[in-house]
């Protein structure tokens, strides 16, 4: 690892530990729960504390760089050229809200577009997961994508989010999952759920919807480092601007591919 690799994931790191823990010690709280643009699209004080917390932490060490941020007046989109960093103080805020434990804060550092460090921190659970340009980790430790290569027996995790009254692209992806795979889960985080591909608690994560990149970027690089890939719905290289994400262990990649297009089953 690279000097310049080594303090991005030391930022990260940081980052993510400094809102996680804004975000514990207000989790189970007495928190007003607003909405967004739907009612399924939560926030809260927390978010917003959160997030403040994470861009100080990274303004001590990168104070040139811009941040792309879900909550408030933060940029939106990944520059094309130069470096930034992405955060999301709370990935998977409606279990926040609810005292369900899967959520965490998300720091990823990208330099044109892609990804150079990430970690997200799990304080409920008391996991944290890093990656820079040498391998990923769950808690200090080396963890891998899963070996899993029957179809059958693939435990894929859904990350996206589908509207209410904008469900047929959710039924399709069902549709065509459930003739291929083993079993089909929702956790309610994207980043916890793309996490989970990188230490094998999945064997693949899957969406036709378009996902921000404070969603989607750490945990994509986490997949990649652990031996994983990720592709777009088409089956070209994962970017933070594409139309839905599949990420697997590799195995069987194509064959989740076809089921996202609605292609017979081989």
């Amino acid at each position: 690892m690279g000097d310049d690799a080594r303090r991005r994931l030391a930022a990260a790191k940081r980052g993510a530990l400094a809102g996680g823990e804004v975000a514990k010690r207000l989790f189970r709280t007495d928190l007003t729960v607003e909405t967004k643009s739907s009612k399924n699209d939560t926030v809260t004080v927390a978010d917003r504390d959160a997030q403040r917390r994470v861009i100080e932490s990274l303004a001590r060490t990168h104070p040139e760089e811009p941040v792309v941020g879900e909550e408030e007046d933060e940029r939106k989109t990944v520059p094309e050229t130069g470096a930034a960093w992405i955060v999301d103080p709370i990935d998977g805020t409606n279990n926040y809200v609810r005292g369900g434990r899967v959520w965490g804060t998300a720091v990823a550092s990208v330099r044109d577009g892609e990804a150079l460090a990430a970690a997200f921190e799990m304080p409920a659970l008391g996991d944290t997961y890093a990656a820079a340009n040498d391998g990923a980790t769950l808690n200090g430790a080396p963890c891998r994508v899963s070996k899993e290569r029957d179809p059958t027996a693939f435990q894929v995790v859904l990350p996206g989010f589908w509207a209410h009254g904008e469900r047929d692209p959710l039924r399709q992806l069902v549709d065509g999952l459930a003739a291929r795979i083993g079993d089909l889960r929702r956790i309610g985080s994207a980043q916890a759920s793309l996490a989970g591909v990188a230490d094998g608690q999945f064997d693949a994560a899957v969406t036709n919807t378009a996902m921000a990149p404070w969603d989607t970027v750490a945990g994509v690089h986490l997949v990649r480092e652990a031996g994983g890939r990720v592709t777009d719905v088409d089956g070209e290289r994962w970017t933070p601007d594409a139309s839905g994400v599949v990420a697997s262990n590799g195995a069987c990649h194509d064959a989740l591919l076809g089921a996202l297009e609605g292609r017979p089953q081989p």
